[in-house]
């Protein structure tokens, strides 16, 4: 690491941890979203009246419960009936996935063009965790869907840093180098802000850990399968890792050589997956 991007790793750290650094706050939907959801008692009449604050996320929601993936036995003709189909939890997840999609914005044309490709990649990531989750383990596809969309979400304070630091601005490389050592604990962080559960907090630090071992599999080990195989076929440094290496393909019961985004029973299901968000 350079000495310019050692300084600026200290200076973002030491404004994190003296709570100066400011981190992304999710969107009003979103927190109106879960609030409501986290109530046991909660009905779908009042959680689609929350959402339908947003014509455009009620909308995306309609469509998706429509999606093959979900192989509705009738079509949903309104959000009522599309919360219904999904249940709360699913649907709650989906909202705020839906929602993060407008933090993922900047005001100058470098950083904007950034963000939205750190977008586009995790709404890949998401589609194939979702896919992954379902087909593989016992895990909540929509809570897999969230892990994936959020395991870059460190990415935003480095980049919205960037949009005020002409250095990096200039230096893309300096810029690749800061996000990759940074973006998982920070992302740790804002997570937990969020009141997120541990095993979405867990996530961005996790899904690069790639000597982790435990006796299941959960939502880090989906995402770093995931985020694996959305590299492939790519020069990014994770394809060089020997992947028979990381046991969370045997956790998830997968040879690593497999691409599932090409598995002809899959096909469908991921590229219906992936649609979610994009």
């Amino acid at each position: 690491m350079s000495d310019t991007i050692e300084q600026i790793s200290r200076e973002l750290l030491h404004a994190l941890d003296t709570d100066q650094l400011v981190l992304p706050t999710l969107p009003e939907v979103a927190l109106k979203v879960r609030e409501v959801s986290s109530d046991p008692d909660v009905d779908v009449a009042t959680l689609s009246k929350v959402i339908e604050n947003d014509p455009a996320i009620s909308a995306r929601i309609v469509k998706i419960s429509n999606s093959p993936l979900l192989r509705a036995s009738r079509p949903i003709e309104d959000l009522k009936m599309a919360v219904s189909r999904l249940g709360i939890n699913y649907t709650s997840n989906l909202a705020t996935s839906l929602a993060m999609q407008q933090m993922f914005q900047a005001t100058s044309d470098v950083i904007d063009q950034r963000m939205r490709e750190v977008w586009a990649h995790s709404t890949e990531v998401s589609g194939i965790a979702h896919v992954l989750a379902r087909h593989y383990t016992k895990l909540r596809p929509d809570q897999a869907t969230l892990a994936g969309i959020v395991h870059q979400i460190g990415v935003l304070p480095i980049l919205t840093f960037a949009e005020d630091n002409r250095r990096l601005l200039k230096d893309t490389v300096a810029l690749d180098e800061l996000i990759t050592s940074l973006h998982p604990l920070l992302g740790r962080r804002i997570l937990e802000a969020w009141n997120f559960p541990e095993e979405l907090c867990v996530v961005p630090q996790e899904h690069v850990n790639f000597g982790r071992s435990r006796e299941k599999p959960d939502y880090s080990d989906v995402v770093m399968v995931a985020n694996l195989q959305s590299y492939i076929g790519t020069d990014h440094p994770f394809t060089q890792l020997d992947w028979t290496m990381i046991s969370a393909f045997d956790r998830l019961g997968l040879e690593p050589e497999v691409n599932t985004m090409e598995a002809e029973d899959l096909t469908a299901d991921m590229e219906a997956a992936m649609a979610f968000l994009q």
